[in-house]
């Protein structure tokens, strides 16, 4: 698939109020998540990079020990096995993930 529109990538719900629309290649993952207010991804942490842009809202990220309220054009990056999690509060939030390699977990969840 070389090409595609986000619109038509099948949206997967990841956590209550948080979904997304996944791309991947060989090496590399992009997700394009949406939050809707006052939800949650919990803490965790991946053998994956991962990166990311806010698109649109609001969205505090804990990375680590280190806690920020991210807006639009705010970039983060998680280094492998960095424990992390997200909360939006009164404002939905759009962003882009990037992950490599690909969480082949993702792939398969409906």
């Amino acid at each position: 698939m070389p090409f595609s529109q986000v619109p038509d990538l099948p949206e997967r719900e990841l956590a209550p109020g948080v979904r997304t629309r996944l791309v991947w290649g060989e090496r590399i993952m992009l997700s394009f998540l949406d939050m809707a207010p006052h939800s949650t991804v919990p803490e965790h942490a991946h053998a994956h990079e991962q990166m990311g842009v806010v698109l649109e809202g609001e969205l505090e990220l804990q990375i680590g020990e280190e806690r920020r309220l991210l807006g639009p054009n705010d970039i983060f990056v998680i280094p492998s096995e960095v424990r992390h999690a997200a909360w939006t509060h009164e404002r939905a939030c759009r962003l882009l993930d990037v992950f490599s390699p690909p969480r082949d977990e993702y792939k398969t969840r409906s």
